[in-house]
Order: structure tokens, then sequence, then C-alpha cells
């Protein structure tokens, strides 16, 4: 039996209790401005739709192209595998995946927009419109068809049409309550953001809202569109995008970047306005280091290449569209807004290639961090690779987002890792359990 190593210290006893002292206001600041990531599902895209042309059957709508543009254009497995140089038995697992995808759940998030897609209309048309689309999402979610995210993007805050972006957000508010209670999944955009004092100002607006309603206190919240060149950096030097955040004072859910009015902002030339354009990457940077850790989610912005014509033109859209996801998705941004149906199967082929080629690696280092067997009979260790929390925190986001957007069930999850969904969100801290997933596919 080993002696125990005498311990000698030198500090007086009362030392940690000075020190801890002295950063009592840090550790409170830690814990209030950087709670970590949100609970539950991040979506995978935004789909932006006119309010004048939304109705009830609008995701089936966009299914229905998405569907008969890929039976059109890439008919079978062969097809769908040379269009996105997959290998034969990938494309084919791949192209199920994507119509299960589309027939089940092919808009994740929806949004039914009064800003540039509606334009300027006469107040009664628009109160009519807002009007309209809280009654048709009110009918949505009670029949249990709506998109598991739907809200409604206003107008701006900015003095020419500030007393129209209220009254727009009033009426779908109240429309809704009318018909009920607020969906879970609502989401309210505020577009064209470029100084904090018009966060505070919406945030001034929800309250006055759930004061007049009876809501508990924060239960609206909404995401900024960073789309001005002053959102980004101000014109006294500083980051614009942080104390936008604060400004929210917790209700603010995402960034989303607005590739055509930022790049137009900075003087881009129409041809090159694109989400991989060099301004595009330094403000998704920018966005993206000062929502870390704020429970604030990142989007990418959208092309514009449309994918409809003959096959080639479709085809050639498609291959950017993939690409531009894919690049997306390697950079940590999780969500893009798709603006044409025909977007749909580009989008989720890109998605789900993302994950299902990462599957095998990230659940066998997961794994083998857990002190667990291979996730695969005979695929060995992790390669060597040895992994501290930080990775570890990152594989089980990864494979939280892949169960997320249906590329493989919870089964299959626990079965490679050999640990569940409650243990996945644990170690990647999101802020509390775990929002439900995707249908199976």
């Amino acid at each position: 039996m080993s002696q125990r190593e005498r311990v000698t210290t030198s500090l007086d006893a009362t030392v940690p209790a000075r020190i801890a002292a002295s950063l009592a206001a840090v550790d409170a600041e830690l814990e209030t401005r950087y709670p970590g990531d949100p609970a539950g599902r991040q979506p995978v895209h935004t789909v932006y739709v006119p309010a004048d042309s939304f109705g009830p059957g609008t995701t089936e709508g966009w299914a229905a192209v998405a569907l008969s543009t890929l039976d059109r254009h890439a008919p079978d497995a062969e097809s769908f595998a040379r269009l996105f140089a997959l290998e034969p038995e990938t494309g084919a697992l791949l192209r199920e995946r994507v119509l299960a995808k589309l027939r089940t759940e092919p808009v994740e998030d929806l949004r039914v927009d009064f800003e540039d897609g509606y334009g300027l209309r006469p107040d009664d048309e628009e109160d009519a419109d807002a009007a309209r689309a809280a009654r048709v999402v009110a009918e949505l979610v009670a029949r249990g068809t709506a998109p598991p995210f739907v809200g409604i993007r206003v107008k701006c805050l900015e003095r020419a049409v500030r007393d129209r972006a209220i009254r727009t957000l009033d009426i779908f508010l109240s429309g809704l309550l009318a018909a009920g209670a607020l969906p879970g999944g609502l989401i309210l955009t505020l577009p064209k953001v470029s100084y904090p004092e018009q966060v505070t100002a919406m945030v001034r607006l929800c309250e006055a809202f759930e004061s007049a309603r009876g809501l508990p206190p924060g239960r609206l919240g909404f995401e900024l569109q960073i789309e001005t060149s002053q959102a980004v950096l101000g014109a006294d030097g500083r980051a614009t995008v942080a104390r936008l955040i604060d400004a929210g004072g917790g209700r603010v859910t995402g960034l989303h970047y607005g590739t055509f009015d930022y790049s137009a902002a900075l003087g881009i030339s129409a041809a090159q306005q694109a989400p991989d354009h060099p301004v595009a990457d330094h403000a998704k940077a920018v966005m993206q280091v000062a929502a870390a850790g704020r429970g604030v989610r990142i989007s990418d912005g959208s092309t514009n290449i449309v994918p409809t014509g003959d096959t080639e033109n479709v085809h050639a859209a498609w291959r950017d569209h993939y690409r531009l996801v894919r690049r997306a998705l390697a950079r940590g941004y999780y969500q893009g807004w798709d603006m044409h149906p025909a977007h749909l199967p580009s989008r989720h082929a890109a998605v789900f290639a993302f994950y299902l080629e990462g599957l095998p690696r990230a659940a066998d280092r997961l794994a083998a961090y857990l002190g667990g067997p291979p996730s695969a009979a005979g695929a060995g260790t992790a390669s060597g690779v040895l992994d501290e929390p930080a990775t570890a925190r990152a594989l089980a986001s990864f494979l939280l987002r892949g169960l997320d957007c249906g590329a493989w069930d919870a089964t299959e999850l626990t079965r490679r890792t050999g640990v569940g969904t409650d243990r996945l969100a644990a170690l990647a801290r999101r802020a509390s359990g775990h929002a439900p997933a995707a249908p199976a596919l």
C-alpha cells in the first residue's frame, strides 16, 4: 500500500473567496450573455412566400413542383447520381431520401412575406392579407399540416414603412390568438436592420403586444436580417451585429444573411451577387462570431439561379445550388433560403449527402470518445484521432442535426453511438432537451 503524498499549500484560506468575489460580475455576464446553443431543431432552410399568394395549399404546391421537376429532369437513380457526381449506390439512396422528404416534409420553415416579395400595397389590401395569413396559419396548425416552423416577415422599422410594419404584425398576431394560441414554431422576421435602436424598438413592440394580450413576458422572439452594411460595421468602426443581439434583450433568435440587399449595398454588380462572394463570406463570418454561444442561430442567404427551363439549365442550377449548400454547411451555416420550389430537390440532396457522408466517422469518433465500441462491425477505432471535449460537442451536434432533418432516425443513431438523444443533447450542450425530429424517411 503506497503512502499518501503529503500536500503543502501557501495561500490563505480566504483567497478563493476573494477571487470569486472579484469575478462575480463576469460570472453573471457569462451566464446571461452566453447561454449556449438553443434547445431543439434548427430548420435546414426558410421558404419565403409573398403574402398575396400564400394559402392552405402552399406547401403542397411547392412539393408538387419539386416532385414533378425531379421526375422530369432526374427520373431515376442513375441520372440523379450523375447529376451530383455521386457513386451509384449513394445516388440511389439519396434520391429515395429526397423523394421521401418531399412527400412528408418538403418545407421545414415557411415565412409569409410582407416585405420585398410583397411590396407596397394599399392599406386595406395588406390588412386583409395579414388577417387571411393568420387564419390560414391557424388552420394549418390545427390540422397538423403546418411546417414545423412558420411565421411572417414584416416590413422594416424605417420611417417610411414603420407604421405599416407595426399594423401588419398586430393584425397577424391578433388573428392567431383569435383562433387559439400562438403556434410553438412561430417565427417573426425583422428585415433591413441597421441600428441597435431598431432592435430595441422591436423589443418594445413585442412587450406592448404581450402586455395587451396577457402573454407571458418574453413569449415573442424574432430573427434579424443582416442585409445592410451598417448592420455589420457601424460608423464608429465597431461590429454592429453583436450590439444588435444585445439590443434584443434575449429575444433575438436568429441572424439571416440577405444576399442581394447586402451585396448591392456594397456596390457589387448584379452578375456577381451570390452567397459565395467574398463580401458575403466576410459578413457571415462576423455574424457567426458575434452569435457564438449567444443562443442565436445563423442562416445563409439564397441563390437567384432558378432551376427552370430545359434539362441542361435545370441541372446547371441544381449543381450550383447543391455546391452552395454544401459549402455553407462546411462553414457552419446550417440554414439557408430557398426562393423557388424547384430548389427543394437540390437543397435536400445536399443536406442529406453532407450528413450521410459524415455519419460513420462522426459516430465512430464519438463512440470512441465515450469509451464504447466502434459503431459498425469491423470499422475499427476512430483512426487514431484523440478528440477533446470541444470536438465531442461538435460531433454530438452534427449527429443531432442529422436526426433533426431526417437523414437518420433515433434508433440508428443509438445503434451507432451507443447513447440516446438525451445524452447527445447534453454533450452538445443544447440548452435543454431535444425537440422532435423530422418524420422518419
